[in-house]
């Protein structure tokens, strides 16, 4: 076979040596615009886990990479005046240049022809010259033949929202280091590490707006630089910054980061396949230092697939598209969550130094709470030490002697309501009540997670009045025996358990008057309808669902009335807590999107307006709810359809509840409209949690796909929400959170008194399977632990 690769960089050349390697008979030419062994480029950063598939690789170019490496264990976070030092990370540097040099060496030993000097403008050309049976497209981040084939490959480029500038320094750093500095213009921040024995990578990032404001955007090269030396002369100690003169910009060599993903990576020009690799493929921010290893990784997958697929040059392909691109979307996933919070520093800027740090640390939703652990055990007893006595303080309880408590198991006050932890159980629609009134089934529902180790349960939504009502199964609390079939629960709550109990008010609207879950989710009754409100005309499935009428004055006063008696109802019950279901397309919730209001009058138009009548049954139900108990609103943070609510909008609804007298936000997402498209995964609503806490600075609830403690803890501690709500997994499990704590080794939680005898078998048995782990792996227990719950 007869190989082309455009670009002589890391996929490039990684490729070319592999496939030399596989196949000897194998014409490999790789055609590179620069000199020979000229480049340019500070550092690259790889993981541990990098290396080891480097070495499984190709042995000698790993060796050669490993002699040229600067290895450490340690991230450094230098924060208004603190420093916070996590170990375990296991990084390695390596200068760009010596990196690539390394592949050249290795691709002359092997055979591969290298042809430098030689900018390709017409791939096909090239192609023609070596009669290439296959063509690889490495040509970098500004792919000419990605661009030229953009039909095929249909590549989608975003613009960030920062600019920064690769520097050097000769000041040496024994960690990888970041540190944040913030100005009469806005937050500046370096990434910092070492890459050979003298030389440093210095990396500045700032938001858009703030480099302009700074006068970066104007200002010479040198001056720019001159500027970062008095902005982290503390941390250079006398050592200059250098700029790489092959590496220019503009004036100044600031530059944004453009993300990149491509549908597809195979283009075939007449029977010959051109395939993108490495930056032309894909970009990957680096923050996350993964631009290097994903095109290291494409290169080996690739070389991979042809072994797998010799005889079969489009399987072969195939193969590594569908693999590749799904490994690539991981990491790109992680490394837009860490490039968006580096884009959004200011969001953490209240935080102190020891939770900025956490929160910095877990970014990218890949490294969590046991994962920091297993690196770096002592760093994460003090820092739970440090919360704990924080959340002991807000909650105004002692803290508990010795064992280090873990985030979501400590306490948190909300107005005079004490919670146990941090952990509710999700209001969760039960379809079991019979005229509204709940009953046993409710009683035992409830009443077992409450009994599970979980701070507060909700129960399910209640309906205002019998029209309010989502099925004719749906509870309510509109008459005195539903009142009193609560309180009957909530006294069981309050006499058998330390748990709280929360009931969650709302109004169906548009999506009333429909069968239970089981029997056709969102499918109108065949019989028995009632008629059904909302914003504005509207029927949530078109041509299936009932028409709703746009609610009238009058409908608006009957409601805001049915909320406050209700309210009043709740209290009478004994519920400690008063949620109001404003999300998911409910009556409320079809006031605040644009897709479900298209009123004229001054519930409608702006979001301010859209707002309105929420708020206003908001404060009516606030007034008459007693003081010292709290009350939170569920909101739906993003529509997850165009022209839809956005996170954006989430944030200023937020601050719009706030200004009313709201004490949290419930940050759900979606079930507005039938068009959504939501983009799932673990935890994939926290990110509206964490906006919203952290800019409007309300109290949050995270709800969706958090389903083990790992999850909670690293919400809680990351300060991405002050509560987790938890669904599904106690609907499986109603010990979810008495569980929990046992797998992660936290015996000193409180079990029922009559349940005392099944809590210490559990963590027997889960000790010896930790140590049984321990013996088949070398690993100490709580290591084995600790990579049991990374899974």
């Amino acid at each position: 076979m007869n190989i082309v690769c455009i670009g002589g960089g890391p996929a490039g050349l990684y490729f070319a040596l592999l496939m030399k390697k596989q196949s000897p008979d194998h014409r490999i030419v790789v055609v590179e615009r620069n000199r020979p062994y000229d480049t340019f480029g500070w550092g690259v950063v790889f993981s541990d886990q990098t290396l080891g598939k480097l070495e499984a690789s190709d042995e000698p170019t790993a060796r050669s990479i490993l002699q040229a490496f600067n290895h450490w264990d340690d991230i450094d976070v230098f924060y208004k005046g603190a420093r916070v030092t996590s170990g375990g990370h296991g990084f390695c540097g390596i200068g760009r240049k010596r990196l690539l040099n390394i592949l050249q060496q290795r691709c002359e030993e092997l055979g591969v022809e290298l042809v430098f000097e030689t900018d390709v403008r017409d791939d096909q050309a090239i192609a023609a010259r070596y009669a290439a049976d296959l063509v690889i497209a490495a040509d970098g981040l500004n792919s000419r033949i990605r661009t030229r084939y953009a039909e095929t490959y249909q590549p989608f480029v975003e613009t960030r929202r920062c600019r920064f500038v690769w520097l050097g320094t000769k000041k040496k750093f024994d960690a990888f280091t970041f540190v944040f500095k913030e100005t009469a213009f806005g937050w500046f921040q370096a990434h910092i590490y070492q890459f050979d024995g003298d030389t440093s990578t210095f990396i500045v990032e700032t938001p858009e707006d703030v480099w302009r404001k700074a006068g970066l955007a104007d200002m010479p090269q040198t001056d720019a630089i001159a500027f970062c030396e008095r902005l982290f002369a503390e941390h250079l100690d006398g050592h200059p910054l250098m700029s790489n003169a092959r590496h220019q910009r503009g004036s100044s060599n600031w530059i944004a980061f453009p993300r990149i993903v491509c549908e597809r990576w195979v283009h075939w020009h007449g029977g010959v396949p051109v395939v993108l690799m490495g930056d032309a493929a894909h970009t990957a921010h680096f923050s996350i230092g993964s631009g290097t290893k994903l095109a290291l990784e494409d290169a080996i997958e690739l070389a991979r697939c042809f072994s797998a697929h010799a005889d079969d040059f489009k399987a072969a392909l195939a193969a590594y598209q569908a693999s590749r691109s799904v490994e690539v979307l991981k990491i790109q996933s992680a490394a837009r969550n860490s490039m968006e919070w580096f884009e959004n520093v200011e969001r953490y800027s209240a935080l102190e130094a020891e939770q900025f740090a956490y929160s910095m640390l877990t970014r990218s939703q890949r490294i969590s709470h046991e994962n920091l652990r297993l690196r770096d055990p002592g760093y994460v007893a003090r820092f739970e030490d440090w919360f704990a006595q924080r959340a002991c303080a807000q909650a105004g309880v002692p803290l508990p002697a010795g064992a280090h408590v873990p985030p979501m198991l400590t306490p948190y006050r909300m107005r005079e309501v004490v919670l146990k932890n941090r952990i509710v159980v999700s209001p969760m629609a039960q379809y079991s009540a019979v005229d509204g009134v709940p009953g046993d089934y409710h009683l035992v529902h409830l009443g077992a997670r409450a009994m599970g180790g979980a701070a507060m349960v909700f129960a399910e939504m209640t309906c205002v009045s019998a029209d309010a009502r989502i099925t004719p199964d749906c509870p309510g609390m509109y008459t005195p025996e539903h009142t009193a079939a609560w309180k009957r629960i909530a006294g069981f709550v309050h006499g058998h358990t330390d748990a709280k109990i929360a009931i969650q008010l709302g109004h169906a609207g548009a999506k009333g008057s429909t069968r239970a879950m089981w029997d056709g989710i969102d499918q109108p009754l065949a019989a028995g309808n009632w008629p059904l409100i909302s914003a504005s005309e509207q029927q949530y499935l078109p041509g299936i669902s009932q028409m709703a009428r746009a609610a009238t004055a009058e409908d608006l006063d009957r409601v805001e009335a049915d909320f406050v008696r209700a309210t009043l109802a709740s209290h009478e019950a004994g519920f400690d807590w008063l949620e109001l279901h404003c999300a998911h397309g409910y009556l409320l919730s079809s006031f605040i999107s644009p897709l479900t209001n298209r009123r004229t009058d001054e519930y409608g138009g702006s979001l301010e307006n859209r707002c309105r009548y929420p708020l206003r049954v908001f404060r009516a139900m606030r007034a008459v709810w007693p003081e010292h108990k709290p009350m939170s609103v569920r909101i739906s943070a993003h529509d997850w359809v165009e022209g839809g609510i956005t996170p954006e909008d989430a944030v200023q609804i937020a601050r719009l509840f706030k200004d009313a007298g709201a004490d949290m936000i419930d940050c759900s997402s979606g079930q507005v409209s039938k068009q959504e498209k939501p983009v799932f995964g673990r935890m994939y609503q926290t990110p509206f949690a964490d906006r919203i806490r952290n800019e409007a600075g309300i109290p949050a609830i995270a709800v969706g796909a958090i389903f083990e403690a790992d999850h909670a803890n690293s919400i809680i501690a990351a300060g991405r929400a002050d509560l987790c709500a938890v669904g599904r997994p106690h609907l499986a499990d109603p010990a979810w959170t008495l569980h929990e704590a046992a797998k992660i080794g936290f015996t000193a939680i409180a079990w029922p008194k009559q349940y005392l005898a099944g809590k210490a078998q559990l963590e027997r048995n889960l000790e010896r399977e930790r140590q049984l782990a321990a013996a088949n792996t070398g690993l100490s227990p709580q290591q084995v632990a600790a990579r049991l719950l990374e899974g």
